[in-house]
């Protein structure tokens, strides 16, 4: 049994040792993370944009002579200059409905005025309408004041997220800047997607894996966040020129609604009825409707143009991906939220899918 002794010594020895070394490296990654974390949002972001705009840095840096580094320079700039205002304008005003809401909720009080009384005179839906709002003017300040003490705690939850809009546009703002140095280097980072692809897949799966993710993203970021951003910037505009109440908050359910494809015109539908009903018919109220309309049904446009129609990615996973981003990561997070359930589901279903794929074995 002597013999024997040695051997099961140096064999601990060696478990001793890779446990040792795992437990360091395990603390040093624990470590980076920490370091990492605050930063985490913003790369996510950079990244998603980068692939996300790498072709169109491509092919504009084709038409510049080979020079990818100022295309990527004239992306941002153009970028910069297209979303600042709309996001400015979008952000104050829900900053305002914030600070609005906050008060209400705190004083448990609400008030709906009552209707005009023109609103009796429209065809088909003017009396039930009239009685409706009407009913609501007088009561609803009662129902709140009960239900109010039982929502206080998720409302004020959901206002703090919202309150953190001026924080998500400068995020959105650096992850574009950081996203165009990412796409000036764009062949680099295609490689190293790849060499970590392939070290944890194997050389023969990793190219694969690497393509998957980058369509993923391409995909539910140009045919579901980017068409809804879009709308959203459409009918935000709208909403803060024309003064309706709230329109930032109004903006983000439009945004919400286009990530979960549902129609847009479930809310502006409503919006248009309530100007109308408020300001009366006249030129600004005409043009306001037609712009909001147009701009609820702009994504059977942009879906063609933006490759929309391809994404494979089931929608209820868009919509726990957009609320849960949301919930976590504030506004920024209903952005990133989607890309990155949807990149997990398919890689998942495609681990799922390989073991079928590569049996060969003859039954």
């Amino acid at each position: 049994m002597n013999e024997h002794r040695p051997i099961q010594l140096g064999g601990t020895r060696e478990l001793l040792d890779v446990l040792i070394r795992a437990g360091l490296i395990a603390v040093l990654v624990m470590f980076c993370f920490e370091v990492f974390r605050p930063f985490l949002s913003l790369m996510l972001w950079a990244v998603i944009l980068a692939i996300t705009l790498y072709p169109l840095n491509q092919r504009l840096g084709g038409w510049l002579g080979g020079r990818p580094g100022l295309a990527a320079v004239i992306l941002v700039l153009l970028g910069l200059a297209c979303l600042i205002g709309p996001l400015s304008l979008l952000g104050a005003s829900v900053a305002d409905s914030v600070k609005l809401g906050i008060h209400t909720f705190e004083n448990q009080a609400i008030e709906i005025p009552p209707p005009p009384a023109a609103v009796q005179d429209w065809p088909l839906i003017g009396g039930p309408l009239y009685g409706i709002w009407s009913h609501a003017s007088t009561d609803l300040s009662w129902a709140f004041s009960q239900v109010a003490p039982h929502l206080q705690g998720v409302s004020k939850t959901l206002l703090t997220q919202l309150a953190g809009i001026g924080t998500g546009i400068l995020v959105f703002i650096l992850a574009l800047i950081i996203g165009g140095l990412i796409m000036a280097k764009g062949e680099i980072g295609h490689r190293t997607g790849v060499a970590i692809a392939s070290r944890i897949s194997g050389p023969e799966r990793g190219p694969q894996l690497a393509e998957l993710c980058t369509a993923t993203i391409r995909a539910v970021a140009q045919g579901v966040v980017g068409i809804a951003f879009i709308q959203m910037l459409l009918v935000g505009i709208g909403l803060v020129v024309m003064g309706v109440p709230g329109a930032g908050i109004l903006a983000l359910l439009v945004l919400l609604l286009g990530i979960t494809q549902l129609p847009i015109l479930l809310l502006t539908l409503p919006v248009v009825i309530y100007v109308f009903a408020t300001d009366g018919v006249s030129a600004s109220t005409i043009i306001f409707a037609v712009w909001t309309m147009l701009a609820g049904l702009s994504d059977n446009v942009l879906k063609p143009l933006l490759l929309g129609r391809g994404v494979s990615v089931p929608m209820p996973v868009i919509l726990i991906g957009a609320l849960g981003g949301m919930l976590t990561n504030g506004i920024i997070g209903l952005f990133i939220g989607p890309v990155l359930l949807a990149v997990g589901y398919k890689l998942f279903m495609s681990w799922v899918a390989q073991p079928l794929a590569d049996d060969k074995t003859p039954r």
